[in-house]
Protein backbone atom coordinates (compact mmCIF):
# COMPACT_ATOMS: atom_id res chain seq x y z
CA UNK A 1 0.00 0.00 0.00
CA UNK A 2 1.42 3.38 -1.01
CA UNK A 3 1.36 6.35 1.44
CA UNK A 4 -1.27 9.03 0.81
CA UNK A 5 0.09 11.89 -1.31
CA UNK A 6 0.02 15.29 0.38
CA UNK A 7 -2.33 17.61 -1.51
CA UNK A 8 -0.74 20.71 -2.98
CA UNK A 9 -1.66 24.40 -2.98
CA UNK A 10 -0.33 27.63 -4.41
CA UNK A 11 1.13 30.05 -1.90
CA UNK A 12 3.24 33.16 -1.59
CA UNK A 13 6.69 32.17 -0.36
CA UNK A 14 9.44 34.27 1.22
CA UNK A 15 12.23 33.10 3.54
CA UNK A 16 13.65 36.47 4.60
CA UNK A 17 12.68 40.09 5.08
CA UNK A 18 12.86 42.43 2.12
CA UNK A 19 11.01 44.26 -0.63
CA UNK A 20 8.25 42.73 -2.81
CA UNK A 21 10.80 41.34 -5.28
CA UNK A 22 11.64 38.55 -2.78
CA UNK A 23 8.10 37.15 -3.07
CA UNK A 24 7.37 34.16 -5.27
CA UNK A 25 4.33 31.98 -5.94
CA UNK A 26 5.10 28.30 -5.42
CA UNK A 27 3.25 25.00 -5.23
CA UNK A 28 3.75 23.61 -1.73
CA UNK A 29 2.11 21.02 0.51
CA UNK A 30 -1.33 21.98 1.73
CA UNK A 31 -1.29 22.21 5.54
CA UNK A 32 -3.17 19.73 7.70
CA UNK A 33 -5.05 21.01 10.75
CA UNK A 34 -3.98 19.98 14.24
CA UNK A 35 -6.59 18.89 16.76
CA UNK A 36 -7.38 22.51 17.77
CA UNK A 37 -7.14 24.04 14.29
CA UNK A 38 -9.29 24.88 11.28
CA UNK A 39 -8.23 24.36 7.69
CA UNK A 40 -9.44 27.36 5.70
CA UNK A 41 -9.74 27.71 1.95
CA UNK A 42 -8.83 31.37 1.62
CA UNK A 43 -11.11 33.21 -0.79
CA UNK A 44 -9.97 36.77 -0.02
CA UNK A 45 -7.38 38.65 2.02
CA UNK A 46 -5.85 42.12 1.90
CA UNK A 47 -2.45 43.69 1.50
CA UNK A 48 -2.25 46.34 4.19
CA UNK A 49 0.10 48.40 6.33
CA UNK A 50 0.56 45.54 8.79
CA UNK A 51 1.56 43.23 5.93
CA UNK A 52 4.09 45.76 4.65
CA UNK A 53 5.73 45.87 8.08
CA UNK A 54 5.85 42.07 8.12
CA UNK A 55 7.33 41.93 4.61
CA UNK A 56 10.09 44.47 5.13
CA UNK A 57 10.57 43.64 8.81
CA UNK A 58 10.50 47.34 9.53
CA UNK A 59 10.62 49.00 11.93
CA UNK A 60 13.10 46.41 13.22
CA UNK A 61 11.17 45.82 16.45
CA UNK A 62 8.39 44.37 14.27
CA UNK A 63 10.54 41.28 13.74
CA UNK A 64 10.19 40.28 17.38
CA UNK A 65 6.45 39.85 16.75
CA UNK A 66 6.41 38.31 13.26
CA UNK A 67 9.58 36.22 13.50
CA UNK A 68 13.26 36.64 14.41
CA UNK A 69 15.66 36.37 12.71
CA UNK A 70 13.45 35.10 9.85
CA UNK A 71 9.69 35.44 9.23
CA UNK A 72 7.58 32.91 11.13
CA UNK A 73 5.31 32.24 8.14
CA UNK A 74 6.43 31.40 4.61
CA UNK A 75 3.51 33.40 3.25
CA UNK A 76 2.64 36.98 4.02
CA UNK A 77 -0.90 37.96 5.02
CA UNK A 78 -2.55 38.96 8.30
CA UNK A 79 -6.26 38.70 7.52
CA UNK A 80 -8.55 36.38 5.60
CA UNK A 81 -12.06 35.46 4.59
CA UNK A 82 -12.79 31.95 3.50
CA UNK A 83 -14.50 28.61 4.00
CA UNK A 84 -13.78 25.96 6.62
CA UNK A 85 -12.90 22.76 4.74
CA UNK A 86 -11.71 20.64 7.68
CA UNK A 87 -11.68 20.89 11.48
CA UNK A 88 -9.51 19.26 14.09
CA UNK A 89 -11.08 16.77 16.51
CA UNK A 90 -11.07 19.28 19.41
CA UNK A 91 -12.72 22.15 17.50
CA UNK A 92 -16.19 22.98 18.87
CA UNK A 93 -17.23 26.43 17.53
CA UNK A 94 -16.91 25.81 13.79
CA UNK A 95 -17.81 23.13 11.28
CA UNK A 96 -16.98 22.26 7.71
CA UNK A 97 -18.66 24.69 5.31
CA UNK A 98 -18.72 27.69 7.67
CA UNK A 99 -17.86 31.04 6.07
CA UNK A 100 -15.38 32.70 8.40
CA UNK A 101 -13.05 35.69 8.64
CA UNK A 102 -10.20 36.61 10.96
CA UNK A 103 -7.15 38.74 11.66
CA UNK A 104 -3.87 38.58 13.57
CA UNK A 105 -1.44 41.51 13.45
CA UNK A 106 1.47 39.10 14.05
CA UNK A 107 0.70 37.41 10.72
CA UNK A 108 -1.26 34.37 9.56
CA UNK A 109 0.34 33.34 6.27
CA UNK A 110 -3.01 33.97 4.58
CA UNK A 111 -1.67 34.92 1.14
CA UNK A 112 -2.20 31.35 -0.01
CA UNK A 113 -4.99 29.10 -1.25
CA UNK A 114 -5.26 27.37 2.14
CA UNK A 115 -4.17 28.13 5.71
CA UNK A 116 -4.61 26.70 9.18
CA UNK A 117 -5.56 28.71 12.24
CA UNK A 118 -6.16 27.81 15.87
CA UNK A 119 -9.80 27.97 16.92
CA UNK A 120 -9.91 31.26 18.83
CA UNK A 121 -11.91 34.51 19.19
CA UNK A 122 -9.73 35.91 16.37
CA UNK A 123 -12.02 33.98 13.98
CA UNK A 124 -15.74 34.60 13.48
CA UNK A 125 -18.59 33.64 11.15
CA UNK A 126 -19.20 36.03 8.25
CA UNK A 127 -22.76 37.44 8.20
CA UNK A 128 -24.86 35.87 5.46
CA UNK A 129 -25.28 39.05 3.40
CA UNK A 130 -21.54 39.83 3.27
CA UNK A 131 -19.19 38.69 0.50
CA UNK A 132 -15.73 37.24 1.12
CA UNK A 133 -14.13 40.36 -0.37
CA UNK A 134 -16.15 42.67 1.88
CA UNK A 135 -15.38 40.56 4.95
CA UNK A 136 -11.62 40.53 4.33
CA UNK A 137 -11.65 44.31 3.85
CA UNK A 138 -13.44 44.84 7.19
CA UNK A 139 -10.61 43.76 9.49
CA UNK A 140 -7.14 45.34 9.54
CA UNK A 141 -7.97 49.01 8.99
CA UNK A 142 -11.17 48.62 10.97
CA UNK A 143 -9.23 47.19 13.92
CA UNK A 144 -7.02 50.26 14.19
CA UNK A 145 -10.01 52.58 13.68
CA UNK A 146 -12.00 50.88 16.43
CA UNK A 147 -8.94 51.03 18.65
CA UNK A 148 -8.99 54.84 18.24
CA UNK A 149 -12.64 55.05 19.15
CA UNK A 150 -12.49 52.67 22.11
CA UNK A 151 -9.78 54.79 23.77
CA UNK A 152 -12.13 57.76 24.23
CA UNK A 153 -15.78 58.44 25.01
CA UNK A 154 -17.53 59.24 21.74
CA UNK A 155 -21.18 60.13 22.25
CA UNK A 156 -24.11 61.18 20.10
CA UNK A 157 -23.36 64.70 18.93
CA UNK A 158 -19.60 64.52 19.54
CA UNK A 159 -17.71 66.53 16.93
CA UNK A 160 -14.81 64.67 15.31
CA UNK A 161 -12.48 65.43 12.42
CA UNK A 162 -10.68 62.53 10.70
CA UNK A 163 -7.45 63.36 8.88
CA UNK A 164 -6.96 60.76 6.15
CA UNK A 165 -10.57 59.97 5.34
CA UNK A 166 -9.72 57.72 2.40
CA UNK A 167 -7.30 55.39 4.19
CA UNK A 168 -8.16 51.97 5.53
CA UNK A 169 -8.29 53.38 9.06
CA UNK A 170 -9.91 56.71 8.24
CA UNK A 171 -12.65 55.33 5.98
CA UNK A 172 -13.55 52.78 8.67
CA UNK A 173 -13.45 55.38 11.45
CA UNK A 174 -15.89 57.70 9.64
CA UNK A 175 -18.47 54.92 9.39
CA UNK A 176 -18.00 53.75 12.98
CA UNK A 177 -18.29 57.31 14.29
CA UNK A 178 -21.49 57.79 12.30
CA UNK A 179 -22.91 54.64 13.86
CA UNK A 180 -22.28 56.18 17.29
CA UNK A 181 -24.07 59.38 16.30
CA UNK A 182 -21.03 61.63 16.10
CA UNK A 183 -20.83 64.58 13.71
CA UNK A 184 -17.85 63.78 11.50
CA UNK A 185 -15.73 65.99 9.27
CA UNK A 186 -12.87 64.58 7.22
CA UNK A 187 -9.76 65.51 5.25
CA UNK A 188 -8.73 64.05 1.90
CA UNK A 189 -7.50 64.95 -1.62
CA UNK A 190 -9.61 66.64 -4.29
CA UNK A 191 -10.54 63.53 -6.28
CA UNK A 192 -12.03 61.77 -3.25
CA UNK A 193 -14.20 64.53 -1.78
CA UNK A 194 -17.45 62.99 -3.02
CA UNK A 195 -16.44 59.46 -2.02
CA UNK A 196 -15.61 60.51 1.55
CA UNK A 197 -18.85 62.46 1.76
CA UNK A 198 -20.75 59.28 0.88
CA UNK A 199 -19.01 57.48 3.76
CA UNK A 200 -20.80 59.87 6.09
CA UNK A 201 -18.60 62.94 6.53
CA UNK A 202 -20.60 66.15 7.00
CA UNK A 203 -17.85 68.42 5.69
CA UNK A 204 -14.79 67.35 3.74
CA UNK A 205 -11.65 69.47 3.57
CA UNK A 206 -9.39 69.27 0.54
CA UNK A 207 -5.85 69.25 1.92
CA UNK A 208 -4.41 70.15 -1.49
CA UNK A 209 -6.19 73.52 -1.33
CA UNK A 210 -6.45 74.39 2.35
CA UNK A 211 -4.84 73.60 5.68
CA UNK A 212 -7.48 71.89 7.78
CA UNK A 213 -5.66 72.87 10.98
CA UNK A 214 -6.46 76.53 10.27
CA UNK A 215 -10.20 75.94 10.24
CA UNK A 216 -12.88 76.04 12.93
CA UNK A 217 -10.89 76.94 16.02
CA UNK A 218 -12.10 75.15 19.16
CA UNK A 219 -14.81 73.19 17.37
CA UNK A 220 -13.85 69.53 17.85
CA UNK A 221 -14.05 67.09 20.74
CA UNK A 222 -11.62 64.77 18.95
CA UNK A 223 -9.03 64.94 16.19
CA UNK A 224 -8.32 61.50 14.72
CA UNK A 225 -5.17 61.61 12.58
CA UNK A 226 -5.58 58.33 10.71
CA UNK A 227 -2.50 58.87 8.52
CA UNK A 228 -0.11 60.34 11.08
CA UNK A 229 0.71 63.36 8.91
CA UNK A 230 -0.15 66.07 11.40
CA UNK A 231 0.74 66.69 15.05
CA UNK A 232 -0.80 67.62 18.36
CA UNK A 233 0.84 71.04 18.16
CA UNK A 234 -0.69 71.74 14.76
CA UNK A 235 -4.13 70.50 15.79
CA UNK A 236 -4.45 72.04 19.27
CA UNK A 237 -6.39 75.05 18.03
CA UNK A 238 -9.01 72.75 16.49
CA UNK A 239 -9.79 71.16 19.84
CA UNK A 240 -12.24 72.23 22.49
CA UNK A 241 -10.63 73.02 25.88
CA UNK A 242 -10.96 69.37 26.95
CA UNK A 243 -10.47 67.88 23.47
CA UNK A 244 -8.37 64.83 22.58
CA UNK A 245 -5.86 64.23 19.78
CA UNK A 246 -5.14 60.66 18.59
CA UNK A 247 -2.70 59.66 15.85
CA UNK A 248 -1.98 56.36 14.13
CA UNK A 249 1.76 57.16 14.17
CA UNK A 250 4.45 58.10 16.68
CA UNK A 251 4.50 61.70 15.48
CA UNK A 252 7.04 63.80 13.50
CA UNK A 253 9.57 63.64 16.35
CA UNK A 254 8.29 60.41 17.96
CA UNK A 255 6.57 62.57 20.55
CA UNK A 256 3.08 61.07 20.75
CA UNK A 257 3.79 58.33 23.35
CA UNK A 258 5.47 60.93 25.59
CA UNK A 259 2.68 63.46 25.09
CA UNK A 260 0.17 60.76 26.05
CA UNK A 261 1.94 60.61 29.44
CA UNK A 262 2.52 64.35 29.86
CA UNK A 263 -0.61 66.08 28.56
CA UNK A 264 -3.03 64.66 31.15
CA UNK A 265 -1.09 66.48 33.89
CA UNK A 266 -0.26 69.60 31.85
CA UNK A 267 -3.73 70.77 30.91
CA UNK A 268 -7.21 69.74 29.83
CA UNK A 269 -6.38 69.01 26.19
CA UNK A 270 -4.58 65.72 25.86
CA UNK A 271 -2.98 63.19 23.56
CA UNK A 272 -4.02 59.54 23.58
CA UNK A 273 -1.66 56.98 22.05
CA UNK A 274 -3.74 54.06 20.74
CA UNK A 275 -1.69 50.91 21.31
CA UNK A 276 -3.72 48.34 19.33
CA UNK A 277 -5.16 45.59 21.52
CA UNK A 278 -8.09 43.18 21.74
CA UNK A 279 -8.56 41.91 18.19
CA UNK A 280 -11.49 39.65 19.24
CA UNK A 281 -13.40 42.72 20.45
CA UNK A 282 -12.91 44.38 17.07
CA UNK A 283 -14.00 41.28 15.15
CA UNK A 284 -17.17 40.99 17.22
CA UNK A 285 -17.89 44.68 16.61
CA UNK A 286 -17.34 44.36 12.87
CA UNK A 287 -19.48 41.23 12.73
CA UNK A 288 -22.30 43.26 14.33
CA UNK A 289 -21.88 46.29 12.03
CA UNK A 290 -21.77 44.10 8.92
CA UNK A 291 -24.82 42.13 10.06
CA UNK A 292 -26.74 45.41 10.52
CA UNK A 293 -25.41 46.77 7.21
CA UNK A 294 -23.87 49.71 9.04
CA UNK A 295 -20.43 49.22 7.48
CA UNK A 296 -19.31 48.97 3.87
CA UNK A 297 -15.52 48.78 3.46
CA UNK A 298 -13.87 51.12 0.98
CA UNK A 299 -12.11 48.95 -1.60
CA UNK A 300 -9.54 50.40 -3.99
CA UNK A 301 -8.29 47.48 -6.10
CA UNK A 302 -8.41 43.71 -6.31
CA UNK A 303 -5.46 41.55 -7.41
CA UNK A 304 -5.13 37.81 -8.05
CA UNK A 305 -2.63 35.91 -5.90
CA UNK A 306 -0.20 35.83 -8.84
CA UNK A 307 0.08 39.63 -8.66
CA UNK A 308 0.98 39.78 -4.96
CA UNK A 309 4.25 41.66 -5.52
CA UNK A 310 2.42 44.26 -7.61
CA UNK A 311 -0.17 44.63 -4.85
CA UNK A 312 2.54 45.23 -2.23
CA UNK A 313 4.25 47.78 -4.46
CA UNK A 314 1.00 49.67 -4.91
CA UNK A 315 0.25 49.71 -1.17
CA UNK A 316 3.80 50.83 -0.40
CA UNK A 317 3.51 53.67 -2.93
CA UNK A 318 1.19 55.52 -0.56
CA UNK A 319 -1.43 56.05 -3.27
CA UNK A 320 -4.01 53.50 -2.19
CA UNK A 321 -7.34 54.38 -0.70
CA UNK A 322 -9.29 52.08 1.59
CA UNK A 323 -8.33 48.46 1.07
CA UNK A 324 -6.37 46.46 -1.50
CA UNK A 325 -7.79 42.94 -1.79
CA UNK A 326 -6.24 39.66 -2.91
CA UNK A 327 -9.15 37.82 -4.51
CA UNK A 328 -8.57 34.06 -4.86
CA UNK A 329 -11.96 33.56 -6.46
CA UNK A 330 -10.92 35.23 -9.71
Amino acid sequence: MYPMTQEKMRSVVRTKYGSPNILSIQEIDRPRPKDNELLIQVHASTVNRTDCGALWGAPFIFRFFVGFPRPRHLATGSDFAGEVVEVGMNVTRFKKGDRVFGFNDHGLGSHAQYMTIVESPNVAVIPASVSYVQAAASLEGAHYAYNFISKVRVEKGSKVIVNGGTGGIGSAAIQMLNYLGAEVDAVCATEYLEKVGKLGAVRVFDYTREDFTKQNSGLYDFVFDAVGKSSFGACKLLLKPDGVYISSELGPNFENPFLALLTPVMGRQRVVFPVPVDIPRTIQHMQMLLERRQFNPLIDREYPLDKIAEAFEYVASGHKIGNVVINNLG
